[in-house]
């Protein structure tokens, strides 16, 4: 039984104080998935009464990406399991490494437990659709070369999400609602740093005399908040998905890859990625200006026929992201670049309809089925999908598809759907070891948080990747970690001060709200939008350089000014919003760093170079100019860090763990699980 208590500041302001061994911040499917694996392994043990040692906090339970993101049928990548395909866990841990920056170690563990929790999740009803023999089918997705990809359709990690739920609910486990994570409290430094416990706002209590400030002491602290959408201006994530990450920097953890995240096009409203089915299809691209006027094929006039801008529109299903390898002679990526340009540089609207077939013009003839590349017209054979129109054959292909903008307002039948690129994943985060633990001890980070990709990761993986980690979490919390908690005495000696600094500075900005020059919105909006412009998809140097100094600016005003309030319960806006730009601070100096490397362009950016780089296509500008990836760079990882002494952070390289190549016998391997030694093997 989880029961309140209650710590006394300084002004004997009483505080809300829980005890639980093990803490799960985050609702998502990874979240859910470790508080179900924890359970289940501590009923293992024979544990009594699992229920009273793991609990999970959230925000808004339901409102992460796992239950409201997805795609045309959203890709679940998994070890393939398909009748006599071969495959095997090393193979996967190539594939998860081909694009440079990822540690061996982790793509094998990823790769080794991947058909072990894609059948957990089959088991916990996710609605993976199987052949009659009981074959898991799949298919193609990007950065993919095998057909590893599998789909539960466009709700996939919705689908994981109230499964996972379902069992949490069953087994009874704790949920504190409306608790939002801004401080970690830690105990030692250095190497030495461990967790003691969190602290949060319940939003329900926010004008109480305490600000709702509410203290969880715990063992071991499982962050799985997702990423940072909320940080750019165009973005799929759901509104206010901001992630952890100003937190976890301050606490002192160590961040990684924060340069490669992942750019495609999506529509607009709703915010969907418009992948898969939706670009198979191949439909019509056009703009327009912002009142709707003047629609132009604005796609034509680049492509020397309509057989290869056809084929490159279906190849965007499963070359979605963008993509500088898949630019230049006409490739696929160029559709990326080209919608980017109407948006951000003409200042035009761009629409997918999905009732008419790209049209001709610019020297281009009309479309036809025929006339297209083997590749897409053999797909579109082999799926019956040879149509006379994008929206039949969507239908024929994938209808879900369609009745999902049915029920968020948008007839496909009737309509065009407006997209730009948009922010979609970010596949760095935080280092964590093989067993999901990161730089400081008993502090957990799965799911996107953790990041353990590198430059390129196949579609769909960040989905397996977060239920793996929550798995060895999970795993290594109960069977290594799972340790009596500090005193009470203990626990209010160690944390008593970091919860008097975080009350302090909730008064200092409630103060400072009274007459601060800045905003709350047109903070936030600021940040977004440099964040958009610079550190997207199109990086310039020079803009990136700039937008570093100012961000750096912004949060030094933002802690000696603070922030205008409207209420006073908009502190914990204003805090967030902090954190929000000491986030865009930390991403903007490992961008500028990686440039300053000489990195190029790779993953999903562009790095501009109006002098020395190629031209991405004949009819645009100098300043469409990009470097090429240095391929050099793949065997290194950039980390960033917070030095809170000195205020800023701190750059870092460490080389990529290379995969494991060990081979284990059996008995001995058997005699290291039985005594408990392979939870210390790995470190």
């Amino acid at each position: 039984m989880v029961e309140e208590r209650h710590i006394h500041l300084k002004d004997r302001k009483r505080i809300p104080l829980y005890h639980i061994n093990t803490l799960i911040v985050g609702s998502g499917a990874a979240g859910l998935n470790c508080a179900e694996y924890v359970f289940r392994y501590l009923e293992e043990r024979g544990t009594a009464n699992p229920r009273d040692h793991v609990a999970i906090a959230t925000n808004f339970l339901g409102g992460g990406t796992s239950n409201n993101s997805g795609s045309d049928k959203q890709t679940y990548y998994r070890l393939n399991v398909l009748g006599g395909t071969a495959d095997c866990p090393l193979d996967f841990a190539k594939t998860l490494t081909a694009g440079g920056c990822m540690h061996g170690d982790l793509a094998l563990i990823e790769g080794e437990n991947s058909a072990r929790s894609f059948y957990h999740l089959v088991e916990n009803g996710v609605p993976f659709p199987h052949t009659p023999h009981g074959s898991f089918v799949g298919y193609k997705t990007d950065h993919d070369p095998r057909q590893r990809a599998t789909s539960a359709g466009p709700w996939t990690s919705r689908f994981m999400y109230q499964k996972s739920l379902v069992q949490i609910q069953r087994y009874g486990i704790k949920i504190f609602h409306h608790l939002e994570l801004i401080s970690i409290l830690t105990d030692g430094s250095g190497p030495k740093k461990k967790v003691i416990g969190a602290i949060f706002v319940d939003r329900s209590r926010r004008e109480e005399p305490h600000h709702g400030l509410t203290v969880i002491q715990c063992q071991n602290l499982v962050v799985a908040t997702g990423g940072p959408g909320d940080m750019y201006e165009i973005s799929v994530y759901p509104l206010g998905q901001m992630g952890s990450h100003g937190c976890l920097l301050e606490a002192g953890a160590v961040a990684h890859n924060l340069t490669e995240s992942q750019f495609g096009l999506a529509s607009v409203d709703p915010r969907w990625n418009v992948s898969g089915t939706y670009q198979q299809v191949i439909p019509r691209y056009f703009s327009t200006r912002p009142d709707g006027s003047d629609p132009q094929d604005f796609l034509n006039p680049y492509f020397p026929s309509m057989r290869l801008m056809a084929t490159d529109i279906f190849l965007k299903g499963y070359q979605w992201p963008f993509d500088p390898d898949k630019l230049t002679e006409y490739r696929s990526s160029l559709v990326d670049i080209l919608v980017h340009n109407e948006v951000f540089y003409r200042g035009r609207r761009v629409f997918m309809d999905f009732r008419e077939n790209p049209r001709s013009g610019s020297g281009l003839r009309e479309f036809s089925l025929e006339d297209l590349e083997p590749e897409a017209r053999n797909y579109l054979v082999n799926s019956g999908a040879l149509q006379d129109t994008p929206i039949r054959r969507l239908l024929k292909m994938n209808p879900l598809s369609i009745d999902l903008y049915t029920e968020r307002g948008r007839d496909l039948f009737a309509e065009p759907l407006e997209v730009s690129v948009c922010s979609q994943h970010n596949n760095g985060g935080f280092r964590v070891g093989p067993w999901w633990e990161s730089t400081i001890h008993n502090l957990f980070v799965i799911g996107e948080l953790a990041g353990t990709h590198g430059v390129k990761r196949p579609g769909g993986s960040a989905l397996n990747s977060g239920q793996v980690g929550a798995l060895r979490a999970a795993e290594y919390i109960v069977f290594h970690c799972f340790a009596d908690l500090l005193t009470e005495r203990q626990f209010r000696y160690l944390a008593k001060d970091q919860i008097q600094v975080v009350f302090e500075r909730i008064e200092r900005f409630l103060h400072q709200g009274e007459s601060a020059a800045l905003g709350l919105q047109e903070t936030k909006r600021e940040i977004q939008h440099r964040m958009t412009e610079h550190a997207s998809q199109i990086r310039r140097p020079d803009g990136v350089r700039q937008a570093l100094s100012d961000a750096t600016q912004m949060r030094k005003r933002i802690e000696q000014e603070g922030l205008r309030l409207e209420e006073k319960k908009d502190f914990l806006k204003a805090w967030q919003i902090y954190e929000m730009a000491l986030t865009s601070e930390a991403y903007l100096t490992a961008i500028d760093a990686m440039i300053a490397r000489g990195g190029g362009s790779r993953g999903s950016h562009l790095i501009t170079d109006e002098k020395e780089g190629i031209r991405p296509h004949p009819m645009l500008g100098d300043e469409w100019n990009f470097l090429p990836e240095n391929k050099d760079l793949r065997g290194e990882v950039l980390e960033v860090s917070w030095d809170g002494e000195a205020g800023q952070f701190v750059t870092s390289v460490t080389p990529v763990r290379a995969i494991p190549e060990e081979q284990y016998w059996f008995e001995n391997t058997w005699e290291a699980y039985r005594s408990g030694r392979i939870y210390g093997e790995l470190g």
